[in-house]
């Protein structure tokens, strides 16, 4: 069992004793989510750290694209109760990258898909690029930065 999913069970018990609902609720919903994608595929698996990050991460980024409907439908209470559910699985995320966290680690990146070339990587190597850095941040800065951000060093 990875260490994210043994801390969410920890922190369920401890909701339940303190008869926290919303806590206990967001709690089942993550372990689940985690289960989930644990049996999806052709076999049953435990995940590791890195992809139990990246569920929640869906889970949050799920919570608060939901959340940005329902306040454009004019629904501020349910808007409310998605956006309350992201901040509380948000604190089982690592901190997000600085602006020049991100930026360091796509230069270090470029530069050894330029050593592996031998020249300067163009727009044919962005997807290799791409796939490095974001094995790297894991989850801790979103997809569509990254690219914008490799395909800024890039052209």
């Amino acid at each position: 069992m990875g260490v994210l999913k043994d801390r969410l069970k920890a922190d369920l018990v401890t909701a339940m004793k303190a008869r926290d609902e919303a806590a206990k609720s967001n709690l089942r919903m993550a372990i689940a989510a985690i289960g989930v994608e644990e049996v999806a595929g052709a076999s049953a698996r435990e995940l590791s750290e890195a992809e139990e990050i990246g569920v929640l991460t869906k889970e949050v980024s799920k919570r608060r694209d939901s959340a940005e409907a329902y306040a454009a439908g004019g629904r501020p209470e349910l808007a409310e109760k998605e956006n309350s559910e992201a901040e509380f699985l948000s604190q089982y995320l690592p901190a997000p990258l600085t602006e020049d966290e991100l930026d360091q680690i796509v230069a270090e990146e470029v530069a050894a898909a330029e050593a592996s070339l031998g020249e300067k990587p163009g727009m044919k190597q962005m997807g290799q690029v791409v796939k490095a850095v974001n094995t790297r941040v894991a989850g801790r800065a979103p997809g569509a930065q990254v690219a914008a951000k490799v395909r800024a060093s890039l052209t």
